[in-house]
């Protein structure tokens, strides 16, 4: 299949810019907010390009897709860049070689994602030039977060990010050849980025920046997910993917050991390195070739004297010990990137890694990282152990964050930009009449202060373990400082005790303080009486349902 972009001598379009991909209606188109919103199925970062309007933004910002005779192109003046996303059907799943054409109105950096959010390159263009490249995917099933069974994904989705950039053409066909999978957890994993993008905000795991270095090589299908264990990978189901599509020559990449080490039974020496063999001696038995990642390295510092805190130290000699065993590749990434978070130092580092995270890298880091898995994987030779002859082609360039901080953040709101949804928050409540816990009382709070939601977790709470629903919610409240001290016990948060009234008071007036001055008063229940949120009959002993605190918060004015 191939499509045209832009218009012709006459004027005539080829695949007109107005033209929207729409599930089961029709069978190519772009993808902007319009039929994100309009069709569910589109709004799962997994089964689309990966990007999404930031949350402020929703209801704000429209993606304007123009085109002229050179081809499709987004406009935009504001700060950060909007993707270009075009969406096809495919007749199978399977590996894609795709032809993409692109045109440069002015010099630009040029990213090219596929699938979900998965680099197939980093290049710059000069003004004037127009660029022909071919790159591999893979597109296969997939369990979304949240979600218990596999969802079929028969789409092509090419996004390509770059100011003024024009797509051209983009041509695809299905193609023969290996398959590199990738097992892990939310640093290995495809994570979505909001837009505007910027690529020191954006969470990213090194195995969807991996493709970039590999070229056209290898495809690559990348199960990680966030909070996932050597234990959990199968249990889920994401396991069962793999395998059933895995084939002889095949090579599969396993990094785990970021949420095992929170579990007694998965500690280095018991179910990890248990799991490990387990999964070494089924992928032998399909004569693939299974490969070892020890676990990416945190940006973790002790308090008192200032040295590194590696935390993973056990997981990563289990990694060698096995890899010994089993005769089994093993990469070293846990020393590579623990001598680079060193050599940096705790803040330069925090360059590489998501705003106020220190275990996620952002889109800098992940790339970085992935330049490592690919050094060490021509190192130890394992592309010739699995017969696949690299073919020469550019070398990937650096891709540095900016040299001084705090100029990585986040996108921020526009002065300009009115979050609708105000008006109508928690219009929809699910279950108002439950009662409040915890982890529910967080996610009110971060609703109401428009706090940026998060899909990973910094594994700070014994109880609260990252694969489940909630632990994304606790990560934006830690951060944001919203958990009262006295809450935490021996380093447990128990997400799903009651809430009563005072407590709830105080962790909204937490997050109050971030956005506003707090009034006068000489207790929570005087400042609150103060902004309105509560009554002199108010009973701060009382256990609290959801409606009750949703009304609460509706009344904060942010």
């Amino acid at each position: 299949m191939k499509f045209t972009f832009g218009t012709n001598a006459a004027g005539e379009s080829y695949v007109p810019a107005a033209c929207l991909y729409k599930p089961e209606i029709n069978n190519y188109g772009f993808l902007t907010e319009k039929n994100r919103a309009q069709y569910p199925r589109l709004g799962i970062a997994e089964l689309n390009s990966g990007f999404d309007a930031i949350y402020w933004a929703k209801g704000s910002l429209s993606t304007e897709i123009c085109e002229d005779g050179q081809g499709c192109y987004v406009r935009w003046v504001g700060e950060g860049e909007l993707p270009l996303t075009f969406v096809c059907n495919v007749p199978a799943e399977g590996n894609y070689q795709v032809d993409v054409t692109l045109f440069a109105e002015t010099d630009a950096q040029v990213l090219v994602f596929l699938g979900r959010r998965r680099l197939a390159a980093r290049f710059c263009l000069r003004a004037g030039e127009r660029v022909s490249r071919r790159f591999l995917t893979n597109i296969c099933p997939i369990i979304p977060r949240t979600y218990e069974q596999p969802m079929e994904d028969l789409t092509l989705d090419v996004t390509v990010v770059g100011a003024g950039v024009r797509i051209c053409e983009i041509g695809a066909e299905l193609w023969q050849g290996p398959t590199l999978y990738i097992a892990g957890d939310s640093t290995v994993t495809d994570q979505s980025a909001d837009y505007p993008y910027l690529s020191g905000g954006s969470y990213c795991g090194w195995g969807q920046m991996l493709s970039a270095y590999l070229g056209e090589n290898i495809a690559v299908s990348n199960h990680s997910h966030s909070g996932l264990t050597t234990e959990s990978f199968r249990s889920e189901g994401h396991y069962r993917i793999l395998y059933d599509r895995i084939k002889a020559g095949d090579l599969c990449l396993f990094q785990f050991g970021h949420n095992d080490q929170k579990l007694m039974h998965l500690l280095a020496e018991g179910g990890y390195r248990e799991n490990l063999i387990r999964y070494i001696d089924e992928l032998r038995e399909k004569q693939a070739i299974p490969v070892l990642v020890t676990p990416l390295a945190r940006n973790s510092w002790r308090g008192g004297d200032g040295a590194y805190n590696d935390l993973l130290d056990g997981y990563a000699k289990a990694c060698h010990e096995v890899g010994e065993e089993k005769d089994v590749p093993v990469l070293d990434l846990h020393e590579k990137s623990m001598t680079f978070i060193k050599d940096q130092g705790r803040e330069s580092a925090k360059r590489f890694f998501f705003p106020s995270d220190y275990t996620h890298s952002n889109d800098y880091g992940a790339y970085l990282f992935a330049g490592y898995i690919f050094e060490e994987l021509c190192k130890k030779e394992v592309f010739a152990q699995a017969g696949i002859e690299l073919r020469t082609g550019e070398k990937p360039e650096a891709w540095m964050p900016p040299g001084v901080l705090p100029a990585l953040s986040v996108p921020q709101e526009f002065s300009h930009m009115e979050n609708p949804a105000d008006e109508h928050l928690f219009e929809d409540l699910e279950r108002p009449d439950d009662v409040l816990t915890r982890a529910g009382a967080l996610e009110l709070i971060i609703a109401t202060m428009h706090f940026f939601p998060t899909n990973v977790y910094n594994d700070m709470f014994t109880d609260v373990i990252g694969h489940e629903t909630y632990a994304g919610t606790v990560e934006c409240a830690w951060q944001n400082g919203l958990i009262p001290e006295e809450l935490i016990e021996q380093h447990t948060l128990q997400p799903l005790k009651e809430v009563d009234g005072g407590t709830f008071v105080h962790m909204l007036l937490n997050g109050y303080a971030t956005r506003k001055d707090l009034p006068e008063g000489s207790d929570d229940l005087e400042k609150a009486k103060k902004l309105g949120i509560v009554t002199d009959d108010f009973d701060a002993n009382a256990v609290l349902t959801r409606g009750e605190a949703a009304e609460m918060c509706r009344k904060l004015k942010i």
